[in-house]
């Protein structure tokens, strides 16, 4: 606990936020003995958003967390619950936690994507584009914050260039297009605090969607155009999401 305490303290400090007498449990790097639940999406009007870690900014890992134990076991949670749910990414504020850290992967039987091919296993921490293409392309996304939900389509960026850093705090860059830009893209939505569904027009049930899809009545990961609304919208490329989240307050 009291490493836990130093720990918040030095980062709130680094935030330039005031300390209180209650650490807020969203903002440490800590792992649920009772396990993580998924957050859900709340409509925009919904006053839970004020509480809920989805909506609210996440901090950077700091030096002092990198190569941790702490950070690890973090990671590994976060990994055990994406898997349990089958899905292909996950970040941190939808398990609870303001910390700009995710992860994506999409395995070769996965249920849901198999037909959009595999991704490697990658974990961003502090993420940054850095770069992205003037294509763009459609997706119909759903999202494990979003269980019941229709699919929403969105743009996303055809390939995207980023910076990061690994778990022992090195610097990384990389590139990534096809599925694996569009998952980041999406984990990176949920940093920017919401989901697709703040920003989609066009929803389908995935049944709807799977039949419309089907027939060719309908466009699945294709060019589109600058009407359709993108999803890391307000977003300036180069930028931390740290000056993201202090330009929007």
């Amino acid at each position: 606990m009291m490493r836990h305490y130093l720990l918040i303290s030095t980062l709130l400090a680094t935030m330039g936020l005031k300390k209180c007498d209650k650490m807020d449990d969203s903002l440490i790097l800590s792992r649920s003995e009772k396990g993580f639940e998924v957050l859900q999406h709340l409509p925009a009007n919904d006053e839970g958003r004020k509480q809920n870690a989805l909506y609210l900014p996440p901090r950077k890992i700091i030096k002092e967390e990198f190569n941790s134990e702490l950070l690890n076991d973090f990671i590994n949670s976060m990994y055990d619950v994406m898997v349990k749910n089958s899905g292909v990414g996950i970040a941190a504020n939808q398990l609870g936690k303001r910390l700009q850290i995710f992860i994506i992967e999409a395995k070769a039987d996965n249920p849901r994507y198999k037909v959009l091919g595999p991704v490697e296993k990658q974990i961003f921490i502090n993420p940054i584009i850095t770069k992205v293409s003037s294509v763009k392309k459609n997706f119909w996304h759903g999202c494990l914050s979003a269980k019941g939900e229709k699919r929403g389509n969105v743009a996303t960026y055809e390939w995207i260039e980023y910076q990061c850093q690994n778990q022992k705090g090195e610097i990384q860059n990389g590139r990534l297009d096809g599925f694996a830009a569009v998952i980041f893209q999406h984990e990176f939505r949920h940093l920017m605090n919401g989901t697709y569904m703040d920003i989609a027009k066009q929803f389908l049930s995935k049944d709807e969607l799977d039949k419309k899809t089907a027939a060719g009545e309908l466009p699945f990961f294709e060019i589109t155009s600058d009407t359709l609304p993108l999803l890391i919208n307000g977003y300036n490329v180069g930028k931390t999401l740290n000056e993201y989240h202090n330009k929007k307050q």
